[in-house]
């Protein structure tokens, strides 16, 4: 399958980056590339996660994300890429489109 990683999601990406370089030096790019490895991997896996709020939703390895994407045809949409840690109404909000 195709993926597709629309521009909200790759700003997700980036403010998450921007808070774990605050953390520590380096971890930023940790963050980006492990959330990236779990992007790539739905190429394989896309569409076997749970759907929440109208989403599947994969949920990362390492950091408190959540990956959430739709599947159409051959390809998958990553819409946003969001803090868990987050009111669950704020969640809903961002998930808004």
């Amino acid at each position: 399958m195709k993926i597709q990683v629309l521009r909200s999601a790759m700003e997700d990406l980036a403010a998450g980056r921007r808070f774990y370089d605050r953390q520590e030096i380096d971890l930023g790019d940790y963050f980006f590339d492990s959330l990236f490895a779990e992007i790539d991997s739905l190429a394989l896996y896309g569409g076997i996660h749970a759907v929440h709020f109208g989403f599947h939703r994969l949920l990362a390895k390492r950091f408190p994300y959540a990956v959430y994407y739709k599947v159409t045809d051959d390809k998958v949409i990553v819409y946003r890429v969001l803090d868990c840690r987050r009111n669950p109404k704020r969640l809903r909000k961002a998930l808004d489109l």
